[in-house]
């Protein structure tokens, strides 16, 4: 499964009524950090079916950001059965991204 854009509007189905953990990656798309770590989210999203990868920018979504405390970019957090569980500011590599959702 690849990475999924999404919105506030599909933010609740998408990721809170996910039956599976959900890595959402808060980013915008002039940040240099993010465009870098997009390639590695795209291949653990194709790789694994076990968790699903989204996006939420961060500009188009502001209050969503503002809902989780997005004060830099990238963030990902990760989430299981509706609730954040880990999170991770700034550029990570796919083993530290592995283990937000192990």
């Amino acid at each position: 499964m690849s990475v999924i854009k999404i919105n506030e509007k599909d933010f609740e189905a998408v990721v809170l009524k996910s039956e599976k953990p959900v890595i959402v990656d808060f980013f915008a798309t002039w940040c240099g950090p993010c465009k870098m770590l997009a390639p590695v989210l795209h291949e653990l999203a194709d790789g694994h079916d076990d968790f699903s990868v989204v996006q939420v920018d961060v500009d188009e979504d502001p209050n969503l950001a503002r809902a989780y405390g997005i004060v830099s970019i990238p963030t990902l957090i990760a989430f299981k059965n509706g609730e954040p569980v880990a999170t991770s500011v700034g550029y990570v590599d796919r083993e530290r991204i592995l283990a937000l959702v192990k």
